[in-house]
């Protein structure tokens, strides 16, 4: 027998078996024991989640010679017919190559012709990319919808519903198929492994299932791909060579080299990986999945799947909770700029750039401390940056200087204090204090340019 992959030899052949799926396929089959079938269905949702592999179950399930039955025994005529795609009361049209309205003409020629066959029950009528039809196409559907003979089941598969007529929508029975979770694809993806006698790590098919976008047909295909590049065991180094993944030591190093500024190190790192043949958008993405996992670390504690948790927590010492955020930002915004770019690796080199010139994140109650701390010299350079930079203690400026020699002219002045003064009111006493804090602030900012940085930023008026 020839050899079948394993989208296709492990392709669902039970409504229990799709995955991922369950508010459809328990619908179904509700509906089957309830005698309750509808004429016309619309799967939607994205590739490789199951909506043909769902529609094919339900057309087993309604022909079944012992049914209409949830559950097709697969052994009948009917269901091996049915399986093997020469099943007269099952009929698949592929709306992608037969999109005019002649070819559907043709194929409402045979809607009024009966079941045939032991215990078959229903014609059913499969059109897959049901959204590359014509206008006119839909338009001559639409008077068999309106008016469908008996024991005629239409199903529409499509990942545009979009495109679909509401016509054709308001008479029919739409059910939307789920991107499925990350868990579920790596449970089924160890559920084969075991089937197949294949070993593997944890962190190779959760890297299979996280790179597969919510696809069960796509893992599989992956999972084909990274077992006939390992040799033995699968594990994530050669994972990631076969599917051109950046590891996370890369990202690890970028960023501690980052705190530093060491800004021709990080640049050598990735030109490295671009000579190793990996894409600019396949680096950036990868940093933004990494970033996304760093976060999470902080947020949701050691819940690292990828075996770094000891980096992340030593990256969490360098940068807070703003700073991953600001660069994630940064980051999201160099992903919309290499879609229309023409010099993207630029536009990679100018965001590592940025990542390596931020200065750390602080919160409005940090600078109000900062400015308590200054006024009467108790605070130290590197309060909210510990870069080289800005670590070592600085003793700041005296904030009342001594007094000037007066002169012979001044001191034959009347002396102030010899002159009766009214006492100051309140808003007086105000106005002497602020030259006092005017002197403390322009202190601070020569002394502190990540204040200056910072004020300048969100231009905040922090004396008036």
């Amino acid at each position: 027998m020839a050899y079948l992959v394993f989208a296709r030899k492990w392709r669902p052949m039970f409504f229990d078996d799709v995955v991922g799926q369950e508010h459809i396929t328990n619908t179904l089959k509700r509906s089957i024991l309830a005698d309750k079938v509808a004429h016309s269905y619309i799967f939607t949702g994205t590739r490789g989640v199951g909506k043909t592999t769902t529609a094919r179950i339900l057309a087993r399930a309604l022909n079944c010679e012992k049914g209409p039955t949830p559950q097709p025994c697969g052994e009948c005529g009917s269901c091996k017919s049915a399986i093997s795609g020469s099943n007269f009361n099952v009929v698949e049209f592929d709306a992608a190559s037969n999109s005019g309205v002649n070819d559907v003409k043709e194929l409402m020629e045979s809607v009024n012709y009966v079941p045939v066959g032991n215990g078959s029950n229903f014609r059913v009528f499969l059109i897959d990319e049901a959204h590359s039809l014509s206008k006119q196409a839909w338009n001559s559907l639409l008077k068999t919808l309106e008016e469908p003979p008996a024991n005629v089941v239409f199903i529409f598969a499509t990942t545009e519903p979009e495109k679909i007529p509401q016509t054709i929508l308001s008479r029919s029975i739409r059910f939307d198929f789920r991107p499925i979770g990350e868990e579920a694809i790596f449970k089924q993806l160890a559920k084969i492994c075991d089937t197949e006698l294949i070993k593997f790590e944890d962190n190779t098919l959760r890297l299979i299932a996280r790179k597969a976008n919510g696809s069960m047909r796509d893992s599989l295909s992956l999972l084909e791909q990274v077992r006939s590049y390992c040799e033995g065991e699968l594990n994530e180094r050669q994972a990631r060579e076969v599917l051109g993944l950046i590891s996370v030591e890369t990202y690890v190093k970028i960023l501690e080299l980052a705190s530093q500024r060491k800004i021709p190190e990080i640049l050598e790192i990735f030109d490295n990986s671009l000579n190793d043949g990996y894409d600019v958008s396949e680096f950036i993405d990868g940093f933004m999945e990494f970033l996304r996992s760093l976060l999470f670390f902080s947020i949701k504690g050691n819940m690292s799947e990828d075996g770094a948790a000891n980096s992340y927590k030593a990256l969490w010492e360098k940068y807070g909770e703003g700073d991953i955020i600001r660069i994630c930002e940064m980051t999201a915004q160099t992903q919309k700029e290499l879609r229309y770019s023409s010099f993207r690796r630029f536009a990679a080199e100018r965001l590592l750039v940025k990542i390596a010139n931020i200065d750390r994140t602080v919160t409005i109650s940090q600078l109000l401390d900062f400015f308590k701390k200054s006024e009467d010299g108790s605070i130290h350079s590197g309060e909210f940056d510990g870069r080289p930079e800005f670590g070592e203690e600085v003793k700041p400026r005296e904030i009342n200087p001594p007094e000037k020699p007066q002169t012979q002219a001044a001191l034959s002045e009347p002396k102030t204090q010899d002159l009766p003064v009214k006492k100051p009111e309140k808003t007086e006493e105000i106005k002497e204090r602020k030259p006092k804090i005017r002197e403390s602030k322009e202190t601070v900012l020569q002394n502190y340019p990540i204040i200056s940085y910072i004020m300048d930023k969100f231009d905040a008026e922090f004396v008036n």
